[in-house]
């Protein structure tokens, strides 16, 4: 078990059927969308953890969905990425951030937690900040709504259709990483808008990996 994984994949979110269409649970959305594709199944129970495998091409992966609150996200990471021999750098944290439009895809090799609680556990678990991390956007809360009722509120149908798209696109951007390394991937998803997803989705031309060879 604990061998030759290529990443470890993080969704952060909150745990419990009333957080489950909520802004802050996009991470765990990512993850379940990427479950879907590759049939993987959350069915090892660890430390505070719903973890499942994934084989995408020829790589392994571990797909986590800690069983905590947000802000406590980092102990579950941290106990599955020892418990897999996983390094930080091989760690891909997957989570919803206000700062950017609904939908839009961010790709970081590293940095700061800009302010979530999320990534700040995970941070402050693995003693490190040197961890990719994918942010998903959400859109800024109205000036009368404060974050902290934007983020766990649900999303809209409107923004379901928006993110609907996106979460069949982070999956590509997965397939990069895995296969053309993170450089490749923040160069070919970092600069597109939402708007600009169906036709990702339909163009062969943004990858030079075939995944049935």
């Amino acid at each position: 078990m604990a061998k030759n994984f290529a990443k470890l994949i993080v969704g952060l979110g909150n745990i419990g059927p009333q957080y489950t269409y909520t802004r802050h649970n996009i991470g765990f959305m990512a993850i379940d969308a990427l479950a879907k594709e590759y049939n993987v199944k959350f069915d090892i129970k660890k430390k505070k953890s719903a973890l499942g495998v994934a084989k995408i091409g020829d790589k392994k992966v571990a797909l986590l969905k800690p069983q905590t609150y947000m802000n406590i996200s980092g102990e579950p990471v941290l106990y599955t990425a020892s418990f897999l021999k996983i390094p930080p750098e091989d760690i891909i944290v997957v989570c919803d951030d206000v700062t950017l439009p609904v939908g839009k895809i961010r790709i970081r090799k590293e940095g700061s937690s800009g302010g979530h609680n999320g990534l700040k556990s995970v941070s402050y678990y693995l003693k490190t900040d040197l961890f990719p991390r994918i942010r998903i956007g959400i859109g800024e809360p109205p000036e009368y709504v404060p974050l902290e009722n934007w983020v766990l509120s649900n999303i809209t149908l409107k923004e379901y259709q928006i993110l609907s798209k996106t979460l069949k696109v982070f999956k590509k951007v997965i397939e990069v990483i895995l296969f053309e390394g993170i450089d490749s991937a923040m160069n070919k998803f970092n600069g597109l808008e939402p708007e600009d997803y169906e036709d990702i989705l339909e163009s062969s031309d943004l990858f030079s990996f075939n995944l049935e060879d």
